[in-house]
């Protein structure tokens, strides 16, 4: 079988999110919850926004074999290897019945260890002592590096780091190598813990974060309503089990639905700001159907990057105008940041978990705080309430991030 041909199937998932994980997770997003609330994790009075998506009940110790390896890491990486164990669980994977040395890992960030990199710069600059962990704590690939460590996968193994579709892009590097028949199994995602001071200190001077619902943190995250006013910082991970069809089926394994298609790539037109005409992200998916075998008409779902801002949900819209034409109106399109927040690096992860099990239930999560509709952003974003879709084909689900970077997946039914 030609690498091009090999079918690559979802057989486990994991979500860290500020609304749970696993079917806690899902039943939140289709009920219309929203894990957006007044910051914790430090006084943020200081700052426009005082608002955000923490994961507040999470606990590393429940998701570690050796505890140390938790004070030798950063949340970020915490979020990473207990969304792993869920995928693996999820999956039914027994770890002691496989080839490991044929298990990879791709995890993105956006930020890596951002909070042990301000905790450590604060003590340099007080003339404190800095952590010895300081180094693999802020690295970027440290996530992928420790679920190896914990789980024993011997395969291909590194970070991505493109902003905000280092999720979307590591699925797709992992999907790559699957398919070159590189490995039979991945765990692939994205993860992020950037509720930080410095983080926060950033995005309010670029003016990128709401601050207009502080008094009322569930309402602020509104994508494609004409008073949206900002994105809301989340936290979190989300890892996919991958696997070659064949590998999948010799084990016995649950299988949730086909990766099919994957593409990426770049504005090239301003470091921050997505292309005023949705070229780029067009171009994107465009190339992933293709890359899917999949025709527009036959995608039922897209889980949009719907940050929230003003150009990202216009140029979104019409980036998807471009592509599906006259069947861009029948879509289900909905933005589950705004009840995640938005994740960052993780997004790219978290959503793809929502894309499978769209395809799973036919249920739809909605787009909660759609009040006011804008007329430049005049598509189906499922308004406040879950929708349903009848045996949908496929899904798609797109990412963006600073610099320029597109990314889009397409998942199809299987089988």
């Amino acid at each position: 079988m030609a690498a091009t041909e090999k079918r690559i199937v979802v057989t486990g998932l994991g979500t860290v999110t500020a609304l749970g994980s696993g079917d806690q997770f899902w039943d939140n997003l289709l009920a219309g919850e929203s894990g957006i609330d007044t910051i914790t994790a430090f006084d943020a009075s200081r700052f426009p926004t005082t608002i955000g998506a923490e994961c507040k009940d999470f606990d590393a110790k429940k998701y570690f074999d050796n505890v140390k390896n938790i004070k030798a890491t950063d949340r970020y990486t915490h979020f990473a290897v207990a969304a792993s164990r869920m995928a693996i669980e999820d999956g039914g994977l027994d770890l002691g019945a496989i080839d490991q040395a044929r298990f990879g890992v791709v995890v993105g960030s956006a930020f890596g260890g951002m909070d042990t990199f301000e905790k450590q710069t604060l003590n340099l600059d007080k003339g404190k002592k800095v952590s010895p962990f300081t180094i693999p704590q802020l690295l970027g690939n440290t996530a992928s590096g420790m679920i190896a460590i914990e789980l024993g996968c011997q395969g291909p193994n590194y970070g991505v780091a493109s902003a905000c579709a280092a999720g979307s892009h590591a699925m797709g590097t992992a999907l790559r190598h699957l398919q070159n028949g590189e490995a039979d199994m991945m765990l692939t995602g994205g993860a992020e813990a950037a509720i930080t001071p410095l983080s926060f200190g950033g995005f309010s001077a670029m003016k990128a974060m709401c601050s207009k619902y502080n008094d009322n943190p569930k309402a602020s995250s509104r994508p494609f309503d004409a008073g949206r006013a900002g994105f809301v910082m989340g936290e979190g991970a989300g890892v996919l089990l991958l696997e070659t069809e064949e590998h999948a089926k010799a084990r016995g394994a649950k299988i949730y639905c086909e990766l099919a298609g994957y593409s990426a790539t770049c504005d090239a037109h301003h470091i921050t700001t997505p292309h005023p005409e949705g070229r780029g992200l067009s171009e994107c998916l465009r190339l992933a159907l293709e890359d899917g075998g999949v025709a527009p008409e036959d995608v039922a779902y897209i889980n949009a990057h719907g940050t929230s801002t003003a150009y990202n949900d216009k140029f979104e819209t019409m980036a998807y105008k471009k592509v599906f034409g006259d069947h861009a109106p029948n879509l289900l399109i909905s933005s589950t940041k705004s009840m995640t927040g938005h994740t960052l690096g993780a997004a790219g992860g978290i959503e793809a978990a929502v894309c499978v099990k769209v395809l799973q239930t036919g249920d739809v999560p909605p787009t909660i705080n759609y009040q006011d509709p804008d007329p430049e952003c005049d598509l189906n974003y499922t308004p406040n309430t879950a929708g349903k879709v009848s045996a949908p084909k496929a899904v798609v689900s797109d990412n963006l991030g600073f610099g320029g970077h597109n990314a889009a997946l397409v998942f199809k039914a299987y089988p």
